[in-house]
């Protein structure tokens, strides 16, 4: 238990949000008054930090940090992920690797302002819990945490909106639109209200639902073409034009939103045990992970690649269990950077209405040879299958040698 009397300085996730926002005077009030510092990491939730400053002043706190992450997020979270092919259950992470992102920057404030505790507002149902607070104890081991949904009576988000209406806490949504959303520039998740019935279809068609881009329905009846070049697994040009990881998935972002990709509904299995169901909206990524995906399958050999498909089902589940700064995540992210030494090259897709289809690959390192894969006439000799198929087979031709009897035994 955390002895509050010792509570004089908190240091406070913020992202202006309908949790976040309540949590400032609720700090107050339940710490003796504590200072608040609210700190906001923009990871390119763009718009939804309009503002912030005020309104974390105007509801208690002594002042706000926002820290621009982008970079950091992209180069040294999104980037090794996407080598990884590391997915969980279809989602490809866009909460889970923002998270540890956030929480290393908290840290730095919290150490550098003195701070007695670090709080959150992540409920305690949910995955974000972990994350933040594993990443706390990996480089704050001592630090307090305070995590107000484990310990208010409140229940629901509409008591929030009381709450917030009763402390004249401003927000930007209202009970009709109530979705509980998380955004940045990897992706945009939808929870809550008609979506917690998974009968019911997504509102895709309905003006303001999706954010990131249209529905396919919606999407032009023409394809958009895009070549996406790598170095080493790393995205480093995007249409012949050079640019960072960060401004390709920017534009991969416009590109394939417009394009309807990278939508999203699942119920996937949380940390905690529940299923959850969620719509994900990830444009750039689902291009840039299939991209990388085709090539490939030019430049790894077989060996390699099944066995880096087998990790990266790990890799995932430490991702979304919150578990960044680990021995295995890091140990892993070692063996992917190894297979990557040859994935270089271009890929070309064409994107329409949902899909993503191949229109070409190219690589100075492929192991796919025309002359050897061919129908037609080649140096290949044919015969060459027969003792391979002989010694390949050997154990299922004994098998049934012993039971029709066919072999011999000495007794």
């Amino acid at each position: 238990m955390i002895d509050k009397s010792k509570i004089k300085k908190v240091v406070l996730a913020y992202s202006g949000g309908l949790d976040t926002s309540i949590i400032i005077p609720w700090l107050k009030e339940n710490y003796n008054n504590c200072e608040v510092i609210a700190v906001a990491g923009n990871v390119g939730q763009a718009d939804e930090l309009d503002g912030l400053e005020e309104k974390a002043l105007k509801t208690g706190a002594s002042k706000l940090y926002c820290l621009d992450l982008t970079d950091d997020y992209v180069d040294n979270y999104i980037i090794p992920t996407m080598k990884a092919g590391a997915i969980y259950e279809e989602y490809l992470l866009g909460t889970s690797h923002a998270r540890p992102c956030i929480a290393k920057a908290l840290v730095d404030v919290a150490l550098k302002e003195g701070a007695d505790a670090i709080a959150h507002g992540c409920t305690g149902k949910g995955n974000d819990q972990v994350r933040f607070e594993l990443t706390i104890k990996a480089f704050a081991p001592d630090m307090p945490i305070i995590a107000p949904w484990r310990e208010w009576d409140i229940k629901s988000r509409e008591e929030e909106i009381d709450y917030a209406e009763a402390h004249n806490v401003p927000l930007k949504i209202n009970r009709e639109t109530n979705y509980s959303k998380d955004k940045n520039l990897w992706h945009l998740s939808h929870e809550g209200l008609d979506l917690e019935d998974t009968g019911n279809e997504p509102t895709y068609e309905k003006p303001g639902f999706l954010e990131m881009g249209v529905s396919p329905i919606n999407a032009p009846d023409v394809p958009t073409y895009v070549e996406i070049e790598f170095e080493k697994g790393i995205p480093v040009a995007l249409d012949g034009e050079k640019m960072s990881a960060k401004n390709i998935i920017l534009k991969l972002n416009e590109l394939g939103g417009k394009n309807g990709i990278g939508i999203l509904d699942i119920v996937e299995n949380r940390l905690v045990g529940m299923k959850c169901r969620g719509v994900y909206e990830t444009p750039g990524g689902t291009i840039l992970y299939k991209a990388h995906s085709v090539l490939e399958t030019l430049c790894l050999d077989k060996l390699t690649m099944h066995e880096k498909q087998k990790l990266a089902v790990t890799f995932g589940e430490l991702v979304y269990n919150g578990q960044w700064f680990t021995p295995l995540r890091e140990a892993l992210s070692a063996f992917v950077d190894k297979t990557q030494e040859t994935v270089t090259g271009k890929v070309r897709l064409k994107l329409y209405k949902g899909n993503m289809i191949n229109a070409g690959v190219w690589s100075d390192n492929s192991l796919y040879s025309e002359e050897i894969a061919t129908f037609g006439e080649s140096d290949y000799n044919q015969k060459d299958a027969d003792g391979f198929i002989n010694l390949f087979g050997l154990p299922i031709t004994v098998q049934a040698m012993v039971k029709q009897g066919k072999l011999n035994k000495k007794k």
